[in-house]
């Protein structure tokens, strides 16, 4: 392994990753995208969200009539926390046209004036769990309830839920290797259809009982929540499976620009939901008996099973598109040093946003294989489902206030008048799904803390080591002028040395001038930045300077979103007149053994964890694009 090129999170960003739409284009075939890819997970919550607050009602012995209340909520839910807080506030502040809580993270560090806020990285760190967390029940969650549909077509067939979930979501995780480029171009029309469906299903029923349009006043809502106390709250925890994947309006705001979003939300989206719920709603108020499941009895029967096959699709594709976000997470997660290297593939030769990442598909399909067996029905998971969204929620408007007051320069007064409510609301929601806890919501809680335990882990023992070596080293400057004065043989060619500090002399240029006694006519000690925009300009990638003769420090930057390619970067010092020919350039690369329990440098336990994640790091052959055969590695033994 090479050492690390970046300890904690530093003033960069990453790119090659996606076409970037500009923030305010506009076209059917971005909005045709919006809908397949960042409305897929909050799309199909109809499936559930209602039935299960209902049943939460039921068990407190509510009056019928709180059904009323129950839409009122529901769609008052979607209205403030999805179409003002993401739609109107969040989509703003993008980073470069970038969004997503790493985003949020970067431009709140950035309206502290560049500070580094460890607890914004913290805050950011926490969020990104927690989307891990939510990640590996969305598809559980989705696909189970569409397949429970079955039982209204075929009596008995519950018993196959499971079986036939567990064929949907592996063969799910086993399409990811080969790209869903060709799969995704049916994502959109395939949404379009549902929506339409959703909202038609839900016009059909609205005349059932007008009463339910009585669920458009918040005062409904409010009425609910005052008049049945804490006994509300288990329904509330349900209400909020109405908003689950609304963070996605965020997040892929780089891959569609913030109008398209806006666009496909309040024309398409936010009318289909509010149809299906209100005409959920009246069906419930008319026929009681269908609050078992109202989304399915809303069709008549000689459209139950297509509709059912129209869900499955609809929850396959909102699963990919959690998927698809955890790759592009984990992938940021990377090159801000928050996790070792991960193995990234590019699925397609023409949108660079098609990546697969083996060891997370892994982790995501035995998490998601996991819950399934272990819950067995969409009902149960509701348990666990919730509590991650919630956290997450919470995180960026934290994030959020930072940015309106110290990047837009909002006054106290503005920022606390708009985010108050609406944090104050969301913790409500959070508190109401924090009673899931012993019920399964353990779950996504649990797995944030391990994933929150590895990054920590992992930033703190890169910090250490690289302080360990900085103590111990030769400046780079004081050795380039010792050998300048007192050259060893000099053979030619090019060695390019990458190295975590370009202040110190890399242990690899030690490791070839004492072993081999030479040095090349050409060195440059190259260190590997990422920046906290999603991409970096041509112009602003290469920076170099002479330390003396035959010596020179360069600095690649590269974009959050963007994999690095260190040839192809290098190749920029031409026109500073550094020319970096394939066949006469060598990388040297710090291959490091980790000795546990040596160097008492952390905790055993964390040291173990450390060296493990240390030794499953992706080769950074791979990783910065070198070529395999001009690459030559250097041992070192550390004791930590």
């Amino acid at each position: 392994m090479s050492e690390p090129t970046d300890t904690v999170p530093s003033n960069s960003d990453f790119s090659d990753v996606v076409s970037h739409p500009a923030p305010d284009a506009l076209s059917a075939g971005l909005v045709l995208s919006c809908l397949g890819v960042v409305f897929g997970d909050i799309g199909t919550s109809p499936l559930y969200a209602l039935r299960e607050s209902l049943v939460h009602a039921n068990e407190h012995h509510m009056a019928e009539t709180a059904v009323i209340g129950i839409v009122s909520m529901l769609f008052w839910t979607v209205v403030l926390i999805v179409t003002v807080k993401y739609v109107f506030l969040i989509l703003r502040a993008d980073n470069n046209g970038e969004g997503g809580t790493l985003s949020l993270v970067a431009k709140a560090q950035g309206a502290l004036g560049g500070r580094r806020a460890w607890w914004l990285y913290l805050t950011g760190i926490v969020g990104v769990s927690l989307f891990f967390g939510d990640a590996i029940i969305t598809p559980a969650m989705s696909v189970m309830s569409a397949i429970e549909g079955m039982e209204l077509v075929v009596p008995g067939s519950a018993d196959w839920v499971v079986p036939v979930t567990l064929v949907i979501v592996i063969a799910l995780f086993w399409v990811q290797r080969s790209g869903t480029e060709a799969v995704a171009r049916l994502f959109g029309p395939v949404m379009l259809v549902w929506f339409v469906v959703m909202g038609v299903l839900g016009a059909s029923h609205v005349m059932d009982d007008t009463r339910i349009l009585q669920a458009l006043n918040p005062l409904r809502a409010a009425g609910f929540i005052a008049g049945n106390g804490f006994g509300a709250l288990p329904v509330m925890g349900s209400v909020f499976l109405a908003v689950t994947g609304a963070e996605a309006l965020y997040a892929d705001m780089g891959h569609f620009g913030r109008r398209s979003i806006r666009v496909s939300w309040l024309w398409i989206v936010l009318p289909a939901l509010t149809l299906a719920y209100v005409g959920q709603g009246a069906m419930v108020l008319s026929h009681p008996e269908t609050a078992s499941n109202p989304f399915f009895l809303m069709a008549p029967s000689w459209f139950t099973l297509p509709l059912i096959l129209l869900a499955t699709a609809a929850t396959v594709i909102a699963s990919q598109a959690v998927i698809s976000g955890a790759f592009s997470v984990a992938q940021q997660a990377v090159q801000l040093g928050l996790v070792p290297r991960l193995e990234i593939q590019h699925t397609s030769d023409r949108q660079a946003g098609q990546i697969y990442m083996p060891r997370v598909n892994i982790m995501l399909m035995v998490g998601v294989c996991a819950l399934v067996l272990a819950f067995g029905s969409s009902a149960r998971l509701a348990s666990a489902y919730g509590i991650a969204v919630t956290g997450d929620m919470v995180i960026t408007s934290l994030l959020a206030i930072v940015v309106f007051r110290y990047s837009w320069n909002w006054s106290w007064l503005v920022v606390l008048a708009i985010m108050l409510p609406i944090l104050g609301i969301e913790l409500v929601f959070l508190y109401a799904n924090l009673l899931k806890v012993p019920d399964g919501g353990y779950i996504p809680l649990l797995f944030a803390v391990v994933v929150v335990t590895f990054m920590v882990v992992w930033i703190r023992g890169t910090l250490v080591i690289q302080q360990k070596l900085s103590t111990e080293s030769v400046q780079l400057d004081f050795l380039a002028d010792k050998l300048a004065a007192s050259p060893p043989t000099v053979v030619p060619g090019t060695a390019v040395f990458l190295t975590a500090d370009p202040a110190i002399a890399p242990p690899a240029l030690m490791h070839n001038l004492k072993h081999n006694r030479v040095l090349h006519e050409r060195n440059y000690v190259v260190k590997v930045d990422t920046a906290t925009t999603p991409t970096v300009p041509d112009d602003e990638r290469f920076r170099i300077e002479e330390v003396a003769d035959r010596f020179w420090r360069v600095r690649l930057r590269f974009g959050y979103m963007e994999q690095p390619n260190v040839p192809r970067a290098l190749a920029m010092g031409r026109t500073q007149g550094h020319r970096f020919d394939v066949m006469a350039t060598s990388y040297f690369l710090n291959r490091r053994s980790l000795r546990v329990g040596k160097g008492r440098m952390m905790p055993l336990w964390a040291s173990r964890l450390y060296a493990g994640m240390y030794r499953s790091a992706s080769e950074p052959t791979n990783f910065y694009r070198l070529p395999s055969n001009r690459v030559v590695e250097l041992g070192q033994q550390i004791n930590i």
